[in-house]
């Protein structure tokens, strides 16, 4: 691994961690020319994913993208970065099981809303303004009056 600091490429592994049930290694490690420590992750790559957005473009799945858009949906909510990993991890898994190497954003679109509806209703709303492009009040409410027919019994 190269040292971000002094790019030497020899450093030694101090401590190693699982995180999110083994989903993901942790690693500590400092660089044996600055001897600077820094952290590094390791997850499993996802086998080649093709995204086919609305307009019929294709291009390359990014975690990075899915995990931006749940993080402005989460910004100073109650959900911690657990949950939120937990939540992206679960929808990658869901993905990778489909049968086909293209999945439609909308796919993944409508995963994420099942996601965040169940997490908290505030970031759905947030998530699903910009994923269903409201144009007026109108949409708005219908969204919120889902939410409403899906709401478990007290």
């Amino acid at each position: 691994m190269r040292c971000p600091f002094c790019q030497h490429t020899e450093t030694d592994v101090l401590d190693t961690r699982k995180l999110n049930d083994g989903d993901t290694i942790r690693r500590r490690r400092r660089c044996r020319r600055c001897e600077r420590r820094f952290t590094t992750y390791e997850r499993v790559e996802m086998v080649s994913l093709t995204v086919v957005k609305k307009n019929g473009e294709r291009e390359p799945y990014d975690r990075e993208k899915l995990v931006r858009g749940i993080r402005t949906a989460c910004y100073r909510r109650p959900i911690s970065a657990r949950q939120m990993e937990k939540m992206i991890n679960d929808i990658e898994a869901t993905l990778m099981s489909l049968e086909d190497t293209e999945v439609r954003s909308s796919t993944i679109g409508d995963h994420v809303m099942l996601r965040l509806r169940e997490l908290d209703e505030v970031a759905y709303i947030r998530f699903a303004s910009v994923y269903r492009s409201f144009t007026d009040i109108g949409k708005l409410r219908e969204a919120l009056e889902e939410l409403f027919v899906h709401e478990p019994d007290s």
